[in-house]
């Protein structure tokens, strides 16, 4: 069985210490960064990882990504085609991007984050653990182009408004045969996100729930494919 090693059990689905929320979305976060490391085991080996104050799961590994990662034993994801691009959508410390990395060496990673803090410490674990196909970026230094699997634990607590037009953007990149993958906390609105999402013309999956969270299956719907 995998094992997931954290340095802390920090709530996710958008949600962090009371600290760190303040300033996990900000562009630039203030006060000491405080780094803390932690490690995630599974599948794809062990990741010897590191994140920071200021970063989303400040402290280690949140529930909300756990209960995605232990999900994939149950409903494992088919292997994109070389060459692909996926993205780890509000990387946070890069936990799912780098996991995406080791899963998918062949691939292109793209972890996207607004927090400049969080971008600098997922580059510094992809080079920690030798990943080279992992590259951060900015939401503004991204372009229109196909994405082939999506992971997210997405910054629910930005707000609705501003969630949803986070998604407008990235949904509609997924091909006929792309996927996304998102963990929301129940009592943050993962139901009434899905029935958004449904509303929006994507095919909309539970696949998992537990601890609180939801893992939801997002696809582009058969008869429009």
């Amino acid at each position: 069985m995998d094992r997931l090693a954290s340095g802390g059990d920090v709530e996710g689905g958008g949600s962090d210490d009371t600290t760190s929320a303040r300033h996990y979305f900000s562009s630039a976060p203030s006060g000491r960064d405080q780094r803390e490391s932690f490690e995630v085991e599974g599948v794809w080996g062990t990741l010897h990882m590191e994140s920071a104050s200021g970063v989303f799961a400040s402290h280690g590994l949140d529930r909300g990504t756990e209960v995605l990662l232990d999900s994939l034993r149950r409903h494992p994801i088919s292997t994109p085609a070389d060459g692909s691009l996926v993205v780890d959508l509000g990387c946070g410390s890069g936990v799912l991007a780098l996991v995406m990395a080791r899963l998918w060496p062949a691939c292109r990673v793209m972890a996207v984050d607004v927090n400049s803090r969080a971008l600098e410490v997922c580059a510094a674990n992809a080079r920690r653990n030798g990943i080279v196909n992992v590259e951060t970026r900015l939401p503004e230094e991204t372009r229109a182009e196909p994405v082939a699997r999506m992971w997210s634990n997405p910054p629910v607590r930005i707000g609705k408004e501003a969630l949803h037009t986070l998604l407008d953007r990235w949904m509609p990149l997924l091909p006929s045969d792309g996927e996304a993958r998102m963990v929301v906390g129940r009592h943050l609105g993962s139901d009434s996100l899905a029935r958004w999402m449904d509303t929006r013309g994507w095919t909309v999956e539970r696949l998992a729930s537990a601890r609180g969270f939801r893992v939801l299956r997002v696809s582009v719907p058969t008869q429009i494919q």
